[in-house]
């Protein structure tokens, strides 16, 4: 349930931790700081449930950080991997265990915001943050940070952290920067039984046309969510893309009840993740892999992590302590999904310049099919994996030495 705190009581209380974003990002971070035992406040623009550009896939680590009882809303489990390279050379991967699950934005993203105020939190939709200010006269004290509301209305914290996606006021107060912006195109298809039976427990994943580019299709019940994504700047070749690859799966003549478009954004291995007192995560730092542009594990994984590291932050007595504290949040989020990004650019800058290559290994080259499995499962990450496999190590060296060549002259039917 929602705050009814008027905003005179906002301006009295000074909160432990404010969250400014309830997404995955969002609501981990206000779980974690909650479950701890602080007053925690979450804002958030929409009014929830709301959509999400995103293909709503739960994999093994994004399973692993969820709250405990979190009983995920699949839609579907997906036992079977289609792959295809810009329609050609078709295989299917197939495994007995489940790969992964698949769900619906809205409804996933309200459960984790309901468990986060289960552990205490409180939460106001339909407000927006216009800034946030460390400094100056609506700051009481060095101690506190002042999140501004549009209309003029000042929420006090202890800590903020940033999660208000990847056009984040947030991440532009931390001075967040990027240095790989995608474009992610989407439709949600509503099909007859017929063609949804077809397609359950299976997902399509097509490597596009343009460089590093590549198409899904995930089942959900009645539902097929169909996208693609290619960097920004390509949006006519996109959108192109989108619509052939659509067409080719016989899938044109239905009418898609949402089509919506979303901007990806990769953070610069030099970027900050905090100033002051003020905290980011997930998309708002531009977490998330590279090459595949998975984002919700990054999100859950980051949120969790600043929600931690923002209760730390809250009890800080002085500027030294909490810069400390910071410095901190900083380390554990590069050691561990750091190095999952600096892996996955070198994955995206492979398969940019050879698809067919990750098309090949990917559907007959078993120890490569089992490193998918691993990772979607749960059993490692791209991080542990080139750490624990010198072999997988050695394939990425060599493929990255090669000179590419021609997509065709890489694959073969099947």
């Amino acid at each position: 349930m929602s705050s009814e705190n008027s905003s005179a009581d906002d301006e009295r209380r000074v909160w432990d931790v404010v969250v400014v974003g309830a997404g995955p990002a969002g609501a981990s971070a206000a779980y974690a700081a909650a479950v701890a035992g602080r007053r925690v406040l979450v804002l958030e623009k929409a009014e929830l449930p709301r959509y999400k550009t995103c293909g709503g896939g739960i994999i093994g680590p994004s399973r692993d950080t969820l709250p405990p009882g979190f009983e995920l809303p699949f839609r579907d489990r997906v036992h079977a991997v289609t792959f295809s390279h810009n329609g050609r050379f078709t295989r299917t991967r197939r495994s007995r265990q489940m790969l992964f699950g698949l769900v619906n934005r809205p409804e996933f993203d309200q459960l984790l915001v309901e468990h986060a105020q289960k552990a205490g939190a409180e939460l106001r939709t339909g407000v927006t943050v216009t800034r946030v200010e460390q400094h100056g006269s609506a700051v009481p004290d060095r101690r506190t940070v002042a999140v501004v509301l549009q209309g003029g209305e000042t929420v006090l914290a202890r800590a903020v952290v940033g999660a208000d996606g990847s056009a984040s006021r947030i991440g532009a107060h931390v001075g967040v920067k990027l240095d790989q912006v995608d474009l992610g195109l989407e439709w949600e298809i509503p099909v007859p039984e017929t063609v949804a039976e077809d397609w359950q427990g299976r997902v399509l994943i097509d490597w596009g046309p343009m460089p590093g580019s590549y198409g899904w299709v995930f089942p959900k019940g009645d539902t097929l969510t169909v996208g693609v994504i290619s960097a920004r700047g390509e949006g006519a070749s996109t959108k192109r893309y989108l619509e052939d690859f659509v067409g080719r799966l016989g899938l044109a003549g239905f009418e898609p009840s949402v089509s919506s478009g979303h901007l990806t954004r990769c953070r610069a291995d030099d970027s900050p993740l905090s100033r002051g007192r003020v905290l980011v995560c997930g998309d708002a730092a531009g977490l998330l892999e590279p090459w595949t542009r998975e984002g919700i594990s990054f999100a859950l994984r980051s949120g969790r992590l600043a929600g931690e590291w923002a209760v730390r932050i809250a009890e800080a007595h002085d500027a030294v302590d909490a810069r400390k504290q910071a410095l901190n949040y900083a380390f554990a989020v590069k050691a561990g999904l750091g190095v999952e990004m600096s892996v996955g650019k070198r994955m995206l800058a492979i398969f940019a310049r050879r698809p067919g290559l990750f098309h090949a290994a990917l559907t007959g080259f078993r120890p490569a099919w089992r490193a998918f499995k691993d990772i979607t499962q749960g059993g490692t990450t791209l991080g542990e994996l080139m750490r624990s496999h010198p072999m997988a190590q050695r394939a990425l060296a060599a493929m990255d030495r090669r000179p590419a060549e021609a997509a065709e002259g890489e694959v073969t039917s099947p």
